[in-house]
């Protein structure tokens, strides 16, 4: 997985084994979601719909979908309910910042080009990198059919 931290962006780049109607489907289906990310998510991909994924019991990811154009570009604002104590540097409250897949068909499968921008300081950056790093690789894993396992972070591993 290509990776880069610039400034108040975290930027990945990664090859999955399946194709974009297929990685779609776990970016926008709530049961196929929680494969890779979060214990529930309640998802309306539509312009202006809720975005809200319980990632781990006190980190509740909640925004709205911006831009919804299967299977190629999804756009969502991102930020964390009130009970999230941050350790990285401030709260981003709920739609505080913005996330972009791209999803190209490559080599057989998906290259699926990853952005979360708006972050308010380096340090929140990090520290979603860090947690995009572990998510992205657990999509790569179960999209074309494979078992991340139970997130070893609900159990308090990072």
């Amino acid at each position: 997985m290509a990776s880069a931290v610039d400034a108040l962006t975290v930027t990945r780049e990664l090859q999955i084994d399946a194709s974009p109607e297929t990685v779609w489907e776990f970016l926008v289906d709530p049961e196929k979601l929680n494969r890779w990310i979060g214990e529930s998510a309640e998802l309306d991909p539509q312009p202006g719909g809720i975005y809200r994924v319980v990632v781990l019991p006190t980190n509740i990811a909640r925004g709205e979908f911006v831009e919804v154009d299967p299977p190629r570009r999804l756009v969502l604002t991102w930020g964390w309910e009130a009970s999230r104590a941050s350790s990285a540097g401030g709260v981003i409250p709920p739609g505080g910042s913005t996330i972009e897949f791209e999803l190209e068909p490559s080599r057989g499968g998906t290259l699926l080009r990853f952005t979360h921008r708006d972050l308010q300081t380096v340090e929140s950056a990090e520290s979603h990198g860090h947690g995009w790093d572990h998510y992205l690789g657990r999509l790569a894993v179960a999209v074309p059919g494979g078992d991340p396992g139970r997130d070893p972070w609900l159990d308090g591993m990072s």
